[in-house]
């Protein structure tokens, strides 16, 4: 436990219990599956004045109600005092999420990133290498430790662990693959000490085929280099380095290790051999002395429970110097009812959340704290085609449900570019017929041959025959007519998903507070590219150094993509 005394928890306590009475008024709306909006009337539910309200805003309307800025209303609409209100509660107690202003989306090569380090990866992931990365040198910096563990991003099922020969829980992190390039990064240009771990020994193979691969590429271009770079003495010591330049990387590689986190083991025990074999404590980061060299461990979007079980790493282990967690997947956090000695849940970790009456959050709950709600206004704003795909859905299940009601909320894989087929396609007098545009509403009647590509294709993933599905072109076309209310629903929804969210982080950073720790929630991460953005930063030292002027950072990183480096996307 760290040695400061504990800062107060009144705040964070206050904003949690509020945050739950809130999410308790509006359960059903949280809970409910925007797929049911027809087969379950989900529009009917909503207060009346509410209906009246949302059937005639359009989406930008829509939009500056999720972000409150803008609008809200036409001219004649008055919108309802309650809905108003459920509004800017939501905004006021989720976390404030960083600027969505400025590009939607990151420059397809960061400037930020040597070229070597930037092959084999997506741009938004060099953004987040580069911001984490910050954050973790600067912790290097406050703790004086400069060794790194990186635990690679992984799944962990609700509450469900494999077992191993010691019959102990333990986490995978083999679901989202992971292939070391935050770690190349750390190490080869921050020239931090680093061990990466990874449940899949193939994707080990290849991070490490990654960083010789590097080391080849960086070998070659010091070569050709030499003659022309000047000596680091002969520089002007105000010369900032070129991050171009082979100079500014270290021929240093992490360490790739796989192995399975044990979440309820101390920091000696950290791994277990990913296969029955030899014990991994030659190569465990964490298997030291307790007074030995102490060490900084990080997640860049652990999933589910991984994120906790770092979180709990770091109490529980004296060599945790601090401890960085992006988190994803909350739907796969465990929630047992009645955690034991040797299984504890994912949520909720703090006393103070655990003790709240109406704490429980649903999979579907959690599940809608994963979506990308800045993506998702941008939309709105726009008033994207793309909005249709959950109307087409909502109809689809419908129709499946009345051909087989067993097959209720089946995963229907995802229909490529569903939202520029018809629904149905209907031709009228030899005219192509769209009963989303509102040129075509009314106009749907006898004599319409519907050509049914988004049904027949949805169907036919569930394992229906299309042919053999009545389809009632008149009753299709009314739920079609209906888009504008099932964005609306489905909007309301999304207005909920970052108070969920707000309080899975918040109970987390409850948790180390009542340990006592140094501990804050940063949007770190552009939340237009990056909608898990928010970062859990903890340490045994004060984090005022660590944090001071990330806010400038991010500023600057803005600038840079407005001064002439191109979006992804863009011309």
């Amino acid at each position: 436990m760290a040695g400061a005394p504990r800062p107060s928890l009144h705040w964070e306590q206050q904003r949690a219990a509020d945050i739950i009475r809130l999410l308790s008024l509006y359960r059903p709306l949280l809970d409910s599956y925007v797929i049911d909006f027809f087969a379950e009337g989900l529009w009917a539910k909503l207060p009346p004045s509410w209906q009246a309200a949302l059937e005639v805003s359009n989406p930008p309307q829509l939009a500056a109600m999720l972000l409150g800025t803008g609008s809200m209303v036409g001219p004649g609409t008055v919108w309802p005092l309650s809905l108003l209100a459920f509004s800017a509660a939501t905004r006021a107690l989720s976390f404030p999420r960083g600027h969505v202003e400025g590009a939607p989306r990151p420059p397809c090569q960061s400037p930020h990133l040597h070229p070597l380090l930037r092959r084999h990866v997506k741009p938004k992931k060099q953004h987040e290498i580069w911001r984490l990365g910050k954050v973790l040198q600067r912790l290097s910096q406050a703790t004086g430790c400069d060794r790194v563990v990186d635990v690679g991003a992984g799944q962990v099922g609700g509450g469900c662990y494999e077992v191993t020969l010691r019959d102990v829980p333990r986490t995978s992190m083999s679901s989202c693959p992971p292939q070391g390039h935050l770690s190349r990064f750390l190490a080869f240009n921050l020239g931090l000490s680093v061990t990466a771990v990874e449940g899949d020994g193939r994707l080990v193979s290849l991070a490490e085929h990654f960083d010789q691969e590097l080391l080849r590429e960086l070998e070659k271009a010091q070569a050709r280099g030499d003659r022309r770079r000047l000596p680091p003495f002969q520089r002007h010591p105000n010369t900032a380095p070129d991050p171009a330049d082979p100079a500014s990387l270290r021929p240093q590689c992490p360490q790739h290790v796989a192995g399975w986190l044990d979440p309820q083991a101390p920091g000696q025990e950290f791994l277990l051999a990913p296969t029955p074999g030899p014990a991994l404590a030659a190569r465990n980061p964490l298997a030291w002395p307790v007074d030995s060299e102490r060490v900084l461990l990080t997640g860049l979007h652990a999933c589910g429970d991984l994120s906790v079980a770092l979180l709990r790493h770091f109490v529980r282990s004296p060599q945790v110097a601090a401890v960085t967690s992006a988190a994803c997947c909350y739907m796969k956090l465990s929630t047992c009812p009645e955690s034991t000695a040797s299984s504890l849940p994912g949520y909720p970790l703090s006393a103070w959340v655990a003790g709240l009456p109406g704490h429980t959050l649903s999979y579907r709950a959690r599940e809608a704290a994963c979506h990308a709600v800045e993506e998702y206004t941008e939309r709105l704003g726009k008033d994207s085609k793309c909005l249709r795909i959950h109307c087409y859905r909502a109809v689809l299940e419908t129709l499946i449900r009345a051909a087989d009601p067993s097959k209720k909320h089946l995963g229907v894989q995802t229909v490529k570019e569903a939202h520029t087929l018809s629904f149905p396609e209907c031709v009228w007098d030899g005219c192509l017929f769209d009963p989303l545009l509102p040129s075509s509403l009314g106009t749907c009647g006898i004599s319409v041959d519907l050509s049914h590509r988004y049904a027949r294709l949805g169907l036919l993933l569930v394992g229906l025959d299309s042919a053999a599905v009545p389809l009632d072109s008149e009753s299709v076309c009314a739920m079609l007519r209906q888009q504008h209310k099932v964005v609306a629903f489905f909007s309301l929804v999304l207005l909920l998903a970052p108070l969920v969210e707000t309080l899975i982080l918040l109970d987390r950073l409850l948790y180390l507070r009542e340990q006592g720790f140094q501990c804050a929630l940063v949007p770190l991460f552009n939340p237009r590219f990056s909608p898990r953005n928010l970062v859990l930063v903890a340490a045994r030292v004060p984090l005022d150094a660590v944090l001071s002027g990330l806010d400038k950072d991010s500023s600057e990183d803005e600038h840079m993509v407005r001064g002439g480096v191109k979006p992804c996307g863009q011309g």
